[in-house]
This record gives structure tokens, C-alpha cells and sequence, in this order.
């Protein structure tokens, strides 16, 4: 019988591990993403369309991560209201992630559109 609280509590300490390590994750992809499409865009890029696209293609996956966290964040909430914002920054990361994505697929268009051809 007193084996489902601590098991309770051990199931909680090790999503809270997870959603850091997600959390982590992402803010990596980002910064990490960030420093080298900078670099290569001062080594290779002329008009920064390339560029543009990678980051945002990365802060898409990190956003991702992001979202992954709060949504196991819900598995442990407690409350209505935290339930609420939790479903508040889900949705609007989700959004944000969505008009990335878009933007991207509609850069990669135009660019493709546009290129030079050889």
C-alpha cells in the first residue's frame, strides 16, 4: 500500500529530469544552430536566403523540443489552472512552430524558384 507514493514520487522526480533535459535540448539546438549558421553565413553567404533558411529550420526542431517539455509538463500538473497555461503555451509554441515551418517550406519554394540555374 505504501509503495504507490513512492512510486508516484520517484515517476514525477524522473519527469522533471526529462522535461529539464528536453528543455535543455533545446535551448541548445538553438544556440548551437544560432553560432553556426552565423559563422557560415559570413564565410559563404552573399544575400543570407540560405542562411535564414537553415536557422529557421533549426529553431523549428528546438521549438519542437520545447513543446515536448510542456506537454509532459501537463503529465504532472496538479491544478485546472496550470493545466490552462500549460494548454496556453502549448498552443502558441505550437503556432509559433507552425508559421516556422511554413515560412521555411515557402523560402525553400521561392528559392528554388529563383535560383540561378547552372
Amino acid at each position: 500500500m505504501t509503495i504507490f507514493p513512492a512510486l508516484e514520487r520517484y515517476v514525477i522526480q524522473v519527469l522533471y529530469l526529462l522535461i529539464l533535459l528536453l528543455e535543455v535540448y533545446g535551448a541548445s539546438v538553438i544556440i548551437y544552430s544560432a553560432n553556426a549558421v552565423f559563422f557560415t553565413f559570413l564565410k559563404t553567404s552573399r544575400d543570407g536566403t540560405t542562411a535564414k533558411l537553415n536557422l529557421a529550420s533549426y529553431l523549428s526542431f528546438g521549438l519542437e523540443l520545447f513543446l515536448g517539455a510542456e506537454i509532459l509538463r501537463t503529465v504532472i500538473s496538479r491544478s485546472l489552472e496550470e493545466l490552462v497555461v500549460l494548454g496556453a503555451i502549448i498552443a502558441l509554441r505550437a503556432i509559433i512552430a507552425l508559421l516556422i515551418h511554413w515560412e521555411v517550406n515557402q523560402q525553400w519554394r521561392e528559392f528554388e524558384r529563383t535560383k540561378p540555374t547552372d
